[in-house]
C-alpha cells in the first residue's frame, strides 16, 4: 500500500488535468497521513474541478476522544463495499481521482528497507483511482478527505519486489487519462470495479532513492549510496 506520494503541482492541475482549481492554496512537495493535497471530481456539469482534501478518508480531527485510529489512506478493493470507512462513499460512487507525479514504496530486496520511487515513463503526472467524502463544520463550509484505492500485485513484476517478504503485495490503480472521465461519473459501484487493474509494468519505472549523505567520523567526508537510475520493469 502507499502512504507518502509526490502531489501534482498547483500549476499543472489545469495543464495535465484540464481542470477548473478550487483548491485555494498549494501544497507541500510530499504528501503523507492527513496531509492536504488536491483530489479531482465532477462538478454538476461534468467538468473536473480539483479541490482540497486530508489524505486519509477519516481524518485525525474526526476521529472522537479514546477511539482507536486505523490508517485509511488506501482502501482495498476487496473490502472497500463492506468496511465502514468507505463502504457509504463507494456504495454513493463518490469517486475521485488522485493526481501525482510519483509514488513510494519500501524495498527490501538489499536485507533494510530502502525508499524507492515508482512512476510513469510515459506521463510526467498521472491519477490513481480514490474516494472521497465531505464533512460538515462548524462554520457551515465543508471539508473533504479522500484515500486511494488499492489492488493486488503479487503477480506484478514491478509492484511485487515491494514491501516485506512474505507479505501481499499491492498497488494502486493508475488511470489512464482516457478514463478519467468514465471513472469519475461511473454510478454502479460493481461497474466501477472494471476500472480496477493493475497497470501494465513495462510502462512504469521505479529507482532507488539515494541515502541522506553520512558524516565520517573524523574524515569529514560524506558518502552516500544507493545512486541508482532509474530501471524499466521489463528489465527487472
Amino acid at each position: 500500500m502507499c502512504v507518502n506520494y509526490t502531489p501534482t503541482r498547483k500549476d499543472q492541475i489545469a495543464a495535465k488535468f484540464d481542470a477548473i482549481d478550487q483548491t485555494g492554496i498549494d501544497w507541500r512537495p510530499e504528501t503523507w497521513q492527513d496531509y492536504s493535497a488536491p483530489f479531482i471530481t465532477h462538478d454538476d456539469l461534468k467538468r473536473r474541478r480539483a479541490q482540497l482534501g486530508s489524505y486519509s478518508m477519516v481524518p485525525k480531527d474526526k476521529i472522537p476522544a479514546g477511539v482507536k485510529r486505523y490508517s485509511t489512506m488506501n482502501a482495498r478493493a476487496e473490502t472497500i463495499g463492506e468496511l465502514r470507512s468507505y463502504r457509504d462513499a463507494w456504495k454513493r460512487s463518490q469517486l475521485c481521482l488522485v493526481p501525482m507525479e510519483n509514488f513510494f514504496e519500501p524495498n527490501y530486496e538489499s536485507g533494510k528497507a530502502e525508499r524507492w520511487q515508482i512512476g510513469l515513463l510515459e506521463q510526467t503526472d498521472f491519477a490513481v483511482a480514490g474516494i472521497y467524502r465531505a464533512w460538515p463544520e462548524a462554520d457551515g463550509q465543508m471539508s473533504f478527505s479522500f484515500c486511494q484505492i488499492t489492488i493486488n500485485a503479487d503477480d506484478h513484476p514491478l509492484m511485487n519486489r515491494f514491501h516485506k517478504p512474505g507479505e501481499e503485495k499491492r498497488n494502486l490503480v493508475i488511470l489512464e487519462p482516457h478514463d478519467y472521465d468514465d471513472w469519475l461519473s461511473c454510478t454502479n459501484p460493481e461497474m466501477a470495479r472494471a476500472f480496477l487493474q493493475n497497470y501494465p509494468a513495462e510502462k512504469m519505472w521505479a529507482k532507488a532513492l539515494p541515502s541522506k549523505p553520512r558524516i565520517r567520523k573524523n574524515l569529514h567526508e560524506t558518502e552516500d549510496s544507493n545512486l541508482n537510475l532509474p530501471i524499466q520493469a521489463s528489465l527487472l
